[in-house]
Parts: C-alpha cells; structure tokens; sequence
C-alpha cells in the first residue's frame, strides 16, 4: 500500500498574484577623486621636487622634471588623483618629508568635479 501525500489547497482564496518580477540593478556611484596639487615656492630646490615626485608618485625622471616644470612656471600642478584616502596619504607624507628636509614645500588635495 502507497501512501501519498495530502495535499491542500485553500480555494477560498481569489486573490491571484499576477506581478512582475523585475531584476532592478541598483546604480552605484563611483566614490569622488581628489587631486594632489603640488604649490610652487621661491625656497624649495627643483631637484628636491623632482625627488618628490618620483619616490611619492612613481614617476620616471624624464615626467618628475616635467611636471617640476609646470609647478615652477604655473604656480602648481595636479601630481595625481586619488580615493580621498590615498589622496590624504600622499599629501601627508610629501608634507612630512619636505619638512624634515627643511623645505616649504606645499602639498594639497582638492575634491575633482
């Protein structure tokens, strides 16, 4: 002898689910960029930013003496863009360096648009 399952069924019921499922794919925003600017000063030696630029933002001297460049003409330069983290890294350990060389140089970041 078989014994199968009672099954049940509410009849009473007459509401009848007819949605549609839709896969919604929520919209991520990419986290904000800062730039790191570097500030031209009349006291802080070419070589030294030059330094700065390859040991912080692995650049190659041919593009570390570019840049250099464009700080020294233009009053400064975006040396890199960055998570805000990175950004903040970058800034504080170019600050810390220049300083415990004796150099004014100025670092800063700022939210890219």
């Amino acid at each position: 002898m078989t014994l199968l399952p009672h099954i049940m069924t509410d009849q009473s019921d007459d509401s009848t689910d007819t949605g549609v499922l839709t896969k919604t794919k929520p919209k991520t925003q990419r986290p904000p960029r800062y730039k790191v600017l570097l500030l031209n000063d009349d006291y802080t030696p070419m070589e030294f930013v030059v330094l700065i630029l390859e040991r912080f933002f692995g650049m190659t001297h041919a593009e570390a003496f570019e840049i250099m460049l464009i700080v020294h003409k233009k009053g400064l330069a975006v040396v890199g863009v960055y998570s805000h983290e990175i950004a903040e890294t970058k800034v504080g350990q170019v600050m810390d360096f220049a300083r415990r060389q004796q150099h004014p140089l100025q670092c800063t970041m700022e939210k890219e648009e």
